[in-house]
């Protein structure tokens, strides 16, 4: 992901994710539930369109709060596919309300969202590869492949690869992970 580096610092749309988001740890569901959500619409789009709607996609979805959309139903399907904020694609916004859905589950399976990543975190007694988290996401989840899924991982630190090691970023990231 070196390029990020290169081209988000001082970017107007780029540069706070890059420094403050990208590949920092996170711990609450509903930033887990974000994440996912906007690594899924970023499908076949950039990322700079994604960042550029995430406040419609924020007021869309309930402020990422997973019992509100996974209670969604048809009236709220018709309301985003109207909804011009955000990425008016059904496949994406039935994949955003069954994944609410399976986050629900895995409180009670596992304690919650981070809980379940943080069980299949190693693999072996080894950090999980990522062929194998997108067998497990695509076990899991709906409208999560390869690239969703590693993107979404690196972006919470799973998997490596979101800054260069010479990044000033990564110093930033290793005082959040002793934190």
């Amino acid at each position: 992901m070196s390029g990020y580096c290169d081209i988000a610092p001082g970017h107007p749309v780029h540069a706070s994710y890059h420094a403050t988001e990208y590949g920092f740890p996170q711990r609450e569901e509903a930033v887990l539930f974000e994440r996912l959500l906007l690594e899924i619409n970023q499908a076949g789009l950039s990322w700079e369109t994604i960042l550029r709607k995430r406040d419609g996609f924020r007021a869309a979805y309930d402020g990422f709060d997973v019992d509100t959309v996974a209670a969604y139903g048809e009236r709220d399907r018709a309301r985003l596919l109207a909804d011009a904020s955000i990425i008016r694609n059904r496949l994406k916004i039935d994949a955003a309300i069954h994944n609410a859905q399976v986050i629900q589950t895995l409180r009670a399976s596992h304690g919650g969202f981070v809980d379940w990543l943080d069980v299949h975190a190693l693999e072996d007694g080894a950090p999980r590869e990522k062929a194998s988290w997108v067998k497990l996401f695509k076990k899991t989840f709906r409208f999560t492949g390869g690239e969703i899924t590693g993107e979404f991982l690196m972006s919470l630190g799973y998997l490596p690869g979101a800054h260069r090691p010479d990044c000033p970023v990564m110093r930033e990231i290793a005082r959040a992970k002793r934190a």
